[in-house]
């Protein structure tokens, strides 16, 4: 095997610009490590800003939280705290959102954008049961049959929002999405219902079905809660009761299927069961 051989001056040429190369690479990525840790603050800012128009969710929040840690005071601190919590949102972690947003709001409760926060709390919340797919597909009724803490807490949220910030430019989408979540919340409380009248715990049934009555009388599910009343009281051999909750079912609901079958609600088919994630086993 024949070896390359250089003459000297040659190597010594190719040594120097290894070197060169080497360094001028070692500069670079090293300017680009330390470029958070010596902008100076509204740069710092600007950056991370455009990092978060960009949808660059992760890099947005490295660069508020180097702002927030360098520059513990000041506008832009305050700003890139509340921008801090909505990357981590888009970023799809609630929980250090939450955290971010909620210090927020306890450090600086007189901020010009409170209200932002405030409903930003919300948001984070309203997405944490099922998630956008399935509101983009309005499929409320998966939505109803899960664990409903998070969507009271949003609820409570957007509530303190619009109590706090009547008008605020935020407070209008929050009420359209308290009506949501109020619609939910009603029909959790309905399929509980439904299932203790199936297993004949009507005591129980009863007393889901006036819940929904006394706490979200304006949502569609109302009539439904009313049947379920009836038909509970009947059971319990209290006919009287129940012929008083029909009346004002049909006062209210005149169309109601359960005044022309009274044994609404059916059970769900052995088929409808077997179908996943249909929500009913």
């Amino acid at each position: 095997m024949k070896l390359l051989k250089f003459d000297l001056p040659v190597l010594k040429g190719l040594v120097v610009i290894a070197v060169v190369v080497s360094l001028s690479a070692c500069s670079i990525f090293k300017n680009k490590h330390d470029s958070l840790d010596t902008m100076p603050v509204d740069a710092l800012y600007n950056k991370a800003h455009v990092s978060l128009e960009k949808s660059d969710y992760a890099a947005a929040g490295k660069a508020f939280q180097r702002l927030i840690a360098r520059f513990p005071s000041g506008e832009y601190n305050e700003q890139a705290q509340l921008e801090l919590a909505y990357a981590q949102y888009k970023a799809n972690r609630p929980d250090d959102a939450l955290s971010t947003v909620n210090r927020f709001i306890k450090t600086y409760p007189t901020n010009k954008h409170v209200d932002y926060a405030y409903y930003l709390r919300g948001l984070i919340n309203f997405d944490r049961t099922g998630g956008a797919i399935e509101r983009l597909l309005k499929r409320s009724d998966q939505q109803s049959r899960r664990d409903q803490a998070y969507n009271l807490q949003a609820f409570d949220d957007f509530s303190e929002l619009a109590r706090r910030f009547p008008d605020s430019a935020y407070t209008a989408d929050a009420r359209q999405r308290m009506i949501y979540l109020r619609n939910v919340l009603a029909q959790y409380e309905i399929n509980v219902a439904e299932f203790y009248l199936r297993n004949k715990a009507y005591v129980a049934s009863a007393d889901r079905a006036q819940y929904v009555i006394e706490h979200y009388q304006q949502a569609p599910q109302t009539g439904d809660a009313l049947a379920i009343l009836a038909r509970s009281y009947l059971a319990m051999d209290q006919k009287e009761q129940s012929d008083k909750v029909r009346k004002v079912l049909a006062l209210n609901y005149p169309d109601h299927p359960y005044l022309d079958d009274p044994k609404w609600p059916h059970p769900p088919s052995t088929l409808r069961k077997m179908v996943p994630f249909s929500g009913h086993h």
